[in-house]
């Protein structure tokens, strides 16, 4: 999407007085080390626009840092991470942003690019990063699969104890490996969790375990390494059920329960927040980018203010 940086500026410039979160930006992003639960931002839903943009708007909503896709279509391409990854670091740091995560899909150390990611995102300060996801082999067997897939882990927690990075593997509902969230602690239990952790993400949780994701966090809770969080209803049409996206607070999801249990079991863990539902309307997009930028900044405000609330709430910060 093309962006102007100068008409963008003289822009808000001339729109400040009618935009509510002006003094967002100032107020904002603050350091990473600040928080036990610093919030960072999945990019998936902004990478289409320019990085200044991106950049920011989210300052602008309050959150504290990218959580950024460094993967095949994501904001860097494995083939540039040495020249685009810090770039975009430097961008953020322009506008009060840490980049000390990143969604990757990396699952083989022996994959052609999966060192260089690693090597290159741990040397310009990023701490953890989400693997890709593993698929079972039925034609094995589950138990098969999960000792061959235990064994891609151990190579890749190789490189990430030498590189200094954390790796983190996503519960997500579905029939991929970690849906079943047993299974992710099967893999992930006798390894160090700075070097090899779980990214619970509470939604995909009780998408899979209305009730007994307690008993998964439970399970987990000494190995998790970040936290993802997202919202959702169950939508019936024609008989079958579909998750339906929600901004926090408006889905199913108990969010009582869930920090009430991190404080209990002393979680403490960054958090990478998930907007899944969409932004911005098809007559939304096409908007001016000052007016698309008000209407993104208030929704993602909206759902780290929810995540601040709460984070108060149970004395997590």
């Amino acid at each position: 999407m093309p962006y102007n940086r100068r008409k963008f500026i003289k822009g808000m410039a001339v729109a400040a007085a009618g935009i509510p979160f002006s003094g967002a930006l100032a107020a904002g992003a603050g350091s990473m080390e600040k928080s036990r639960y610093p919030i960072s931002f999945f990019t998936k839903p902004l990478d289409t626009y320019e990085l200044e943009f991106m950049s920011e708007s989210l300052a602008m909503a309050g959150v504290d840092g990218f959580d950024l896709t460094v993967r095949p279509r994501g904001r860097v391409i494995p083939e540039r991470v040495q020249d685009d990854l810090p770039r975009v670091i430097e961008t953020g740091r322009k506008h009060g942003l840490s980049t000390e995560m990143m969604v990757t899909a990396i699952t083989d150390a022996e994959d052609a690019f999966s060192k260089k990611i690693l090597t290159t995102a741990a040397q310009f300060g990023v701490k953890h990063y989400r693997l890709g996801y593993y698929d079972y082999d039925f034609a094995t067997g589950i138990p098969k699969s999960l000792e061959q897939i235990k064994r891609k882990l151990s190579a890749l927690a190789a490189i990430n104890g030498e590189a200094g990075i954390q790796g983190g593997y996503q519960n997500h509902s579905g029939i991929r490996v970690g849906a079943a969230m047993w299974d992710v602690w099967e893999l992930i239990n006798a390894k160090p969790v700075c070097i090899i952790s779980s990214q619970f993400d509470i939604r995909h949780a009780v998408t899979e375990a209305s009730a007994s994701w307690v008993i998964a966090l439970q399970l987990l809770h000494k190995h998790i390494g970040s936290l993802a969080i997202k919202d959702f209803v169950w939508k019936v049409e024609n008989g079958k059920a579909r998750v339906v996206s929600t901004p926090l607070g408006e889905g199913i999801v108990d969010f009582d329960r869930f920090f009430g249990m991190v404080k209990d079991l002393k979680i403490a863990a960054p958090i990478t927040l998930h907007a899944e539902y969409p932004l911005l309307t098809r007559d939304e997009e096409n908007l001016s980018l000052l007016e698309q930028q008000k209407i993104l900044v208030a929704k993602l405000k909206k759902d780290v203010d929810f995540i601040s609330t709460y984070l108060e709430k149970y004395q997590l910060v």
